[in-house]
């Protein structure tokens, strides 16, 4: 029964990652538009003091805007959105596809090879750099200065 349990809780967990449930309500829970998107007609369309049109005209273009704006973003998103979350799915799938299949594993035998060449690296130091840098500091030692001050 307890086994039962468990598999009924990984296949629901399974399912959860590929059908998560999204907020209808915030749609922009991380905020990536925040200060993108938000035009308003009062920051695009200003008169200003003592250039104002007739009271009905202002009504009108207000509502006008407000409402273009309105229909023609549900309309392009009603034609254009799917097909575009298509395409970046299928962009971000590829990037993923890229980044594990062949970026890590060249990073991976990169450093893997690099690690051979740097003992190497490491030998030819130690094995001619030492020496000539021990022998300037035997031949440094004796060196003394002094330092004076006169008036």
């Amino acid at each position: 029964m307890a086994e039962e349990h468990s598999g009924l809780e990984e296949r629901i967990i399974i399912k959860d990652q590929h059908t998560k449930e999204i907020d209808l309500v915030n749609r922009d829970p991380k905020h990536i538009n925040e200060d993108v998107v938000k035009v308003d007609f009062e920051d695009v369309i200003a008169e200003p003091v003592g250039t104002y049109s007739f009271d009905g005209v202002w009504k009108t273009s207000y509502t006008t805007f407000t409402v273009s704006k309105y229909w023609c973003y549900r309309l392009l998103s009603a034609l254009l959105g799917i097909p575009l979350a298509v395409v970046w799915g299928f962009l971000f799938a590829l990037i993923s596809f890229c980044h594990i299949w062949a970026v890590v594993p060249c990073i991976k035998s990169y450093l893997i090879e690099i690690q051979c060449v740097s003992r190497i690296y490491s030998l030819c130091i130690h094995t001619f750099c030492d020496p000539l840098f021990e022998a300037l500091s035997k031949i440094c030692t004796n060196i003394r200065v002094a330092v004076r001050k006169e008036i």
